[in-house]
């Protein structure tokens, strides 16, 4: 169950981090209100996960689904760059997620 809840803390967290560009600096009051419940949620998930889960691995892999699902979505949403070598980056995080996850009992 620490593993669901600590992907969909990361889920969260990619929901908050987008979110943040459509509050425009939090002066959009329905995007800041979804965003800020998504901030929550995401560290509330995690909190739960580390109750069972290493603090360090479930944080790189909070952070790590985080950074993986922002720049996809900053991609497909606005139009970021999606050079051969930003998308070599993004998979080595996705290694790096994979690797701690087969090293973690």
């Amino acid at each position: 169950m620490a593993w669901i809840a600590l992907v969909v803390a990361g889920l969260f967290e990619i929901g908050w981090a987008v979110g943040l560009k459509y509050t425009e600096g939090f002066t959009r009051p329905w995007p800041t209100t979804w965003t800020v419940v998504a901030m929550v949620a995401s560290v509330v998930l995690l909190g739960w996960a580390i109750r069972t889960l290493p603090v360090g691995t479930a944080y790189a892999i909070w952070t790590g689904i985080g950074a993986v699902g922002t720049v996809i979505l900053g991609i497909v949403l606005f139009g970021e760059s999606a050079s051969l070598l930003r998308l070599a980056c993004v998979a080595l995080i996705v290694a790096g997620i994979v690797g701690l996850k087969l090293v973690t009992d």
